[in-house]
């Protein structure tokens, strides 16, 4: 034997730990970072963070360490994340950690870790799980402002599907924080069908993340490992033979060195590892198999159950194996194998007969007494040894056991594991049933509720069908109607057709006063709003509203009050929908119910909007963005809420803005029907800046371009319009005339005012740009348009103003949106005016103005039409300027660069525009200065001291 098994020199890996001190230094300089550092079993890699570790906390990082373990993939949910939040606790105590969290934030985290209390008795359980990340999220920012973090995470190759998600949404999310995340996991185990696989390459694709291969050691670097552990040089030709055994894996080279001064070589690597474990005395390795079955680490207490030793006997037993540096004395009173892949080799060499038994002890020892295990991990323990064990009555009971505990801790990935686990085991447990007191259909049934909560909708209609199947409606119709209204909500979020049938039968089922015909009809009220039936929504919602009432649940109640000020919008009546939905918040903020404050406050964004006040829309939205952020919602409601930002800021002309609100909403992973929301938005910006290819894109993911006739009137009026505007864009009017008239037959119209008067106005733009192919069909397609106006209401100024756009009233609605300040809606008003006025004095003042705006958003196909329309009409837009205020702010950026000698594909990418915004800017600066190319615009800048 020889005196020490891991070297005390650190043995290469310069250029690693170069780059990962690169990385945290742009991370200190508030650009969040996260490391993915893979690399084969035994390879180095917790060596080589421990080392960045020690660097970095003499630097002044505050180093959090969190690991994954084995029992993770068995259901273990947020392991890495509760060792972290442990260590803060020990540091700092449970009270200083939730302080840095909004007001009762630390009872989601008492989910995780009982030190923080009573968990939160929040039962919006739909949204829990993403209230969970945003309060880590929210945690790890704030212990940022106070030094530098550095997030060390290993062994996510073992992650549960929860920490997978949360690790993912965490490097998405950290921004502006001096935190750096670094990842370690076996990139050896990663398979074709490993669940790391995808999750590695979307991080790929996020900003601030690298990814690290650790290699194995050179030859002179094992030659230098050697040295460190024997104490002096070792000879050349077993340094040789080592390197070729080992292939530079210092594991394996700790291992070979290890092994007797004969320097005999083991046939296979597992010999290798065994081969410090069989020097040790039969006893010790007795135990170490014993200690094998209960993972990499075990308590001592434990340990001594299982085994049947005495403190003392156990002790004496392990002492060889610490002294070997097979086992590690671990904090707590554990012990800790030194690396996984001698716990595996170790536990790999139990018998089938021992493997059983052991397990089966572990598992009885545990139900005996769940202090032998860290707070919170009893039942999957006992889940996992009694399924190791193959006892399935035993396996069955605990995995039941173990998804209620994971539901508790918003594990919903993890419960639904352990739930297939007991339909598994169900035919092979004659009385399942009464074991768990649940029958099967209520396993399915929860099963589907879990699949829903973590986003897996085919899931959940798996599960909630094959319930439906095990149910017989006349002796369950209220176990069938909540069914349904699980079905309907998958439906929604999948954009499928359906859904109103499913609901008037769930109706239809539960007939009579109860809290689940209030569910059901509180769903069928909505979804009967959004398709524009706002009386029969109204009447469902007010029935609703009294059951809801006389049984006391204002929460309920408040959601009523949503769903009536939402027909109140759709009606017209905008100010009953501001007062109704601050009547819910209120209610909402008196419970301290998140979800309902930031719905209603959502609904007044937009409320505000089509009200015209933009601004306001802007200042409440930002309110809300903040509070779904304190009440951990902002991956569901605070992007609702920031597309409703996004939509006030394009009204606004502040394009960019809105752009940048909708990236930084979409890297949060929305649910379908927000990405479709925000997508849509983005279209509608796209498409005013002529930018086809990527709003057709956008147009197909959210089926505009499809044709598909969608049940909420709402979205198809709106796809019906951006659908318009991208065929007239690419100079195919024909086909947007097809696509008018189907518009216009039978169509499901919003009865939202301003939708519809919007989705009006670009009919008769496609009428005009029709009529010199078409006039005859375009004059019926005009006459059509004018029947339906004449039966059409408006709500407010901005339904008025494409109202007056309809009548042709185009100076009309230019000074409505003077007013309403939106720029780009009143250029295209100008425009429009000028294509029929006479006085030339006006047109020029209308397209002089209109193409300024134009030019100064982008918007380079009103940039075109209105160049278009001036040569036709003989109209210069473009004299060259007497004074250096001619030229737009813009314009003077563009002179900069070409005065360098950029190209227009450099300018463009300068000034993040398109090559062709480029050339409109560069076109309109020769105009404007008399000259005929580049060169002279340059000599004409300095002549003029424009760039001075």
């Amino acid at each position: 034997m020889v005196g020490r098994a891991v070297s005390p020199v650190f043995v290469g890996r310069v250029a690693e730990l170069t780059f990962l001190a690169e990385i945290f230094d742009q991370a200190r300089k508030q650009t969040a970072a996260a490391v993915l550092l893979g690399g084969e079993a035994g390879v180095g890699k917790t060596r080589l963070v421990s080392r960045f570790a020690e660097q970095a906390e003499q630097d002044g990082a505050h180093v959090i360490v969190g690991g994954c373990v084995e029992l993770s993939t068995e259901g273990l949910a947020y392991a890495p994340f509760t060792a972290a939040l442990r260590q803060l606790v020990r540091e700092m105590g449970a009270a200083d950690v939730a302080a840095m969290l909004p007001e009762g934030a630390a009872r989601d985290l008492a989910r995780l870790l009982p030190e923080f209390g009573e968990p939160s008795g929040d039962t919006e359980s739909e949204t829990a799980r993403a209230r969970l990340f945003e309060q880590i999220l929210t945690l790890l920012e704030r212990l940022a402002e106070q030094r530098p973090v550095v997030l060390v995470i290993e062994d996510i190759h073992w992650a549960d599907r929860s920490s997978r998600d949360l690790i993912a949404f965490l490097s998405r999310n950290i921004r502006a924080v001096p935190l750096l995340m670094v990842m370690t996991y076996r990139s050896d185990e990663l398979n074709r069908t490993h669940p790391l696989r995808p999750v590695l390459a979307e991080l790929a694709r996020v900003d601030g993340v690298s990814r690290v291969e650790v290699p194995r050691l050179t030859q002179d670097e094992v030659a230098e490992q050697m040295a460190g552990i024997l104490g002096r040089t070792p000879e050349f030709a077993r340094v040789g033979k080592v390197f070729e055994r080992t292939e530079g894996v210092p594991l394996f080279v700790e291992a070979m060195v290890e092994c007797d001064g004969d320097y005999s070589f083991p046939e296979s690597l597992q010999d290798l590892i065994l081969s410090s474990v069989e020097r040790l005395p039969e006893e010790t390795q007795r135990v170490l198999r014993i200690a094998a079955a209960g993972g990499i680490r075990v308590g001592h207490e434990l340990l001594a159950r299982v085994s049947g030793l005495s403190d003392v006997d156990l002790e004496n037993a392990l002492r060889p194996a610490v002294a070997g540096n097979v086992m590690q004395v671990a904090d707590g009173g554990a012990y800790a194998f030194r690396h996984a892949l001698i716990r595996e080799a170790v536990h790999d060499e139990l018998l089938p007969g021992e493997h059983a038994r052991m397990h089966a002890r572990y598992a009885e020892a545990i139900d005996r007494d769940r202090s032998l295990v860290p707070p919170g991990r009893a039942a999957i323990e006992m889940a996992h040894h009694w399924f190791s064990a193959r006892d399935d009555l035993w396996a069955l009971v605990s995995a039941w056991e173990a998804s209620g505990k994971a539901a508790n801790a918003f594990a919903y990935t993890e419960q639904i594991q352990l739930l297939e686990r007991v339909l598994t085991l169900w035919d092979k447990v004659s009385d399942a049933a009464e074991r768990i007191n649940a029958d099967h259909t209520t396993v399915l049934e929860r099963a589907s509720e879990a699949a829903y909560l973590a986003a897996d909708i085919d899931g959940c209609m798996k599960f909630a069908k094959g319930a439906l199947s095990e149910l017989d409606e006349a002796v369950a119709p209220e176990r069938v109607a909540a069914l349904l209204v699980r079905l309907v909500n998958c439906k929604v979020q999948k954009g499928k057709d359906g859904t109103l049938e499913d609901l008037r039968k769930a109706e239809r089922l539960v007939p009579l006063p109860s809290e689940t015909r209030a569910m059901v009809l509180s769903r069928l009220g909505t979804l009967l709003m959004l398709g524009d039936h706002v009386v029969e929504g109204t009447a469902v919602t007010q029935e609703a509203l009294r059951v809801a009432r006389s049984i006391g649940d204002e929460c309920q109640e408040a959601d009523l009050l949503i769903n009536l000020a939402l027909g109140h919008s759709i009606s017209g009546d905008l100010h009953s929908t501001l007062s109704t939905n601050r009547r819910a918040q209120a209610i909402g903020a008196r419970h301290k119910s998140g979800r309902v404050v930031l719905r209603a406050l959502a609904n007044n964004v937009d409320a505000l909007e089509n009200l015209g006040r933009s601004e306001d829309a802007v200042e409440l939205a930002v309110e809300g963005e903040k509070l779904a952020k304190q009440y951990g919602r902002y991956r569901d409601q605070g992007v609702f809420i920031a597309n409703n930002r996004a939509e006030a800021l394009e009204s606004l002309g502040r394009w960019d803005e809105a752009l940048a609100v909708i990236k930084r909403a979409l890297t949060m992973d929305p649910a379908v029907r927000n990405r479709w929301h925000l997508t849509r938005t983005r279209a509608g910006i796209l498409l005013a800046r002529g930018d086809a290819d990527n709003a057709k894109d956008d147009l197909v993911e959210i089926g505009a371009l499809s044709g598909r006739l969608e049940e909420w009137t709402q979205e198809w009026t709106q796809n019906t319009r951006l659908a318009l505007s991208w065929h007239l864009l690419v100079g195919d009017p024909m086909t947007a005339l097809d696509k008018a008239e189907s518009a216009l037959i039978n169509p499901p119209w919003s009865r939202k005012a301003m939708l519809g008067w919007r989705l009006l106005a670009q009919i008769y733009r496609v009428t005009d740009a029709a009529a010199p192919v078409s006039p005859d069909r375009a004059d019926a397609l005009r006459a059509r348009a004018a029947d339906l106006a004449a039966s059409m209401n408006t709500d407010g100024p901005v339904s008025e103003m494409f109202r007056l756009e309809c009548l042709g009233d185009f100076i009309g609605a230019a000074e409505g949106w003077l007013h309403l300040n939106r720029p780009y809606a009143r250029a295209k008003a100008l425009f429009h005016a000028a294509t029929t006025a006479t006085n030339r004095d006006l047109i020029n003042e209308w397209l002089r103005e209109a193409r300024t705006i134009a030019v100064d958003l982008d918007a380079v196909p009103l940039v075109t039409h209105v160049d278009l329309l001036a040569r036709r009409t003989g109209i210069s837009l473009t004299e060259a300027p007497e004074e250096p205020a001619l030229l737009t702010p813009r314009e003077l950026e563009v002179l900069r660069l070409v005065a360098e000698g950029r190209s227009n594909r450099d300018i463009a990418s300068q000034l993040s525009i398109s090559a062709k915004t480029a050339s409109v800017h560069v076109s309109n600066i020769i105009a404007k200065l008399g000259v005929s190319t580049r060169g002279e615009a340059t000599a004409a800048a300095h002549r003029l001291a424009l760039l001075s």
